[in-house]
């Protein structure tokens, strides 16, 4: 199956290299390049592309305007939005990723990074650079643990092992290795932990599972 994908950034130069990156893979196809925020929407939402590749500082609307607006809670049938940037800034990964992203890419990981993540996005798993990931998570909890609530319903134990291994940045195939369970049942939990948490993302249960200390055993009654 081909992925379908939008690129958007105000630099042309940096297009074409992204283009460049992800036709050379057989699975993924660029199908539309926005040079500004209000392009990258509209584009969007004609062509339908199964993951958005988005700047974080564009002309007219920024990053997280579009990532709110293609994949915000209002989002009726949102779309799947990966930040790939060169700005390894706290607020802005935070502020996407709460927008709706799905994923966080920073522009100088690599060609196999962004590859993978969007794959990732495509197959409804989210990825964050590793360089970011438990640095953002665990810095931003203290600040941010207040506007926490605890789960619609009680968590099991399982469950959060499950969360614990997604705010370590684990697929859900190690978590199945890990686990001794299969993949099925990761995703079955997965959905459950969601409907729980009310988050409609891995990244939103990682980000969940740090603003609510529960990686440091202090978190709220489950």
């Amino acid at each position: 199956m081909t992925i379908n994908v939008l690129l958007a950034d105000d630099q042309a130069m940096i297009r074409g290299g992204l283009k460049l990156i992800l036709e050379d893979q057989d699975d993924i196809t660029v199908v539309g390049e926005a040079a500004d925020g209000a392009e990258a929407v509209d584009l969007a939402r004609r062509l339908r592309p199964d993951v958005c590749l988005v700047d974080i500082r564009m002309p007219k609307l920024d990053g997280i305007e579009v990532t709110r607006a293609l994949a915000g809670a209002h989002v009726a049938d949102p779309l799947r939005v990966v930040i790939v940037t060169t700005f390894d800034l706290d607020e802005y990964v935070h502020g996407a990723l709460h927008a709706g992203a799905v994923g966080f890419v920073l522009k100088d990981a690599g060609p196999a990074l962004l590859v993978e993540a969007v794959r990732a996005a495509s197959a409804g798993d989210a990825l964050i650079s590793p360089s970011i990931t438990l640095r953002l998570l665990r810095n931003l909890a203290p600040t941010r643990q207040s506007k926490v609530t605890g789960p619609a319903q009680p968590l099991s134990l399982r469950e959060i092992e499950v969360i614990r291994a997604i705010a370590r940045g684990r697929t859900n195939q190690e978590i199945a290795t890990a686990l001794f369970i299969s993949l099925s049942t990761v995703k079955s939990h997965l959905a459950t932990i969601q409907n729980k948490l009310r988050v409609r993302n891995r990244v939103e249960i990682a980000a969940w599972a740090w603003e609510s200390r529960l990686m440091d055993g202090a978190g709220p009654a489950l």
